[in-house]
């Protein structure tokens, strides 16, 4: 039986998100919402969301995408069913990521009618292990990113991500909400720069806290790919992040990219199976009409 949902408005609304994704941090070690989604409510709040939230739950509604989260001990009443229900029920395509590939999420997943469509691996290295060697192509300097840096990185990033649905589309506003943030350090963004001066690639690194680090974006301009530069770049990030006295350096994936997951395999990193978000898409309008207690 679905849950009856008692909804909070306002600052009693983000009160609770936030006590919702503490308590699911806690207890399955990953946040249901992503860096877009904690930028976007830190930003602008509610207001330009679909939002649907209770005591021990919510459902998030950005455009083409969901976020859905119920705390673990509000689990197994029907809270998410009927959080999840009132957000799908405007027609038309939709995503949700599982982080951490919940059953729970899959067996939602499959009553409303969205298919498993994309697997994000996370995969850690720890800084103990030796680091290979590197050698700079001829013509090739590494230096930090500097404040007359941001259009090329632009430029570059959309070049490199051209098919890939969230990096690729970082704009100006978004570089700069990121850069906002206290975790930025202009010494961990990397830059392969050509004797011209000319941006080739680059390597954001990322310091979750002491002990945590995480190779954020490595992108290669598609001119300069070809030349190593993706691997010069990742070992020279994680020589920062090892200089900064972290203890492992963990990073994101496509499970479906076999070179770049060759190359992090290579450099000591691993994946355990629990690592894993999916991302859940319908294509179409939600399954109308059906009793999601009965539906076969």
């Amino acid at each position: 039986m679905n849950a009856e949902l008692s909804q909070l408005t306002g600052p009693a609304a983000l009160d609770a998100i936030d006590r919702v994704r503490a308590a699911c941090r806690e207890t399955d070690g990953t946040d249901p919402l992503d860096e877009a989604a904690t930028l976007r409510l830190k930003h602008d709040g509610l207001g330009m969301i679909g939002a649907w939230v209770a005591d021990d739950g919510f459902a998030l509604r950005r455009g083409e995408e969901l976020d859905l989260a119920v705390a673990p001990s509000a689990r197994g009443a029907g809270l998410g069913s009927t959080l999840g229900s009132a957000a799908i029920t405007e027609p038309g395509p939709l995503s949700a990521w599982s982080h951490g590939d919940h059953p729970a999420a899959a067996a939602l997943a499959a009553r409303w009618g969205f298919a498993r469509t994309r697997e994000l691996w996370v995969m850690r290295r720890p800084t103990a292990v030796p680091l290979p060697g590197m050698e700079l192509p001829d013509g090739v300097r590494i230096r930090d990113y500097g404040a007359n840096d941001a259009a090329a990185l632009l430029e570059v990033n959309a070049a490199a991500f051209a098919h890939h649905p969230e990096q690729g589309s970082l704009d100006e506003a978004g570089l700069a909400e990121r850069m906002a943030e206290p975790w930025f350090d202009p010494a961990g963004l990397l830059l392969a720069v050509d004797d011209d001066g000319e941006l080739l690639g680059f390597h954001w690194t990322k310091q979750h806290d002491a002990a945590t680090g995480e190779v954020y974006v490595v992108g290669i301009s598609p001119t300069a790919q070809g030349r190593g530069l993706g691997r010069v770049l990742t070992v020279a990030g994680l020589q920062h992040l090892a200089s900064r006295g972290v203890e492992e350096v963990l990073l994101y994936v496509e499970s479906d990219n076999t070179p770049a997951r060759r190359l992090y395999e290579g450099l000591g990193f691993g994946h355990a199976p629990a690592d894993t978000h999916v991302q859940y898409r319908r294509s179409e309008s939600p399954n109308f009409g059906r009793n999601p207690e009965t539906a076969e």
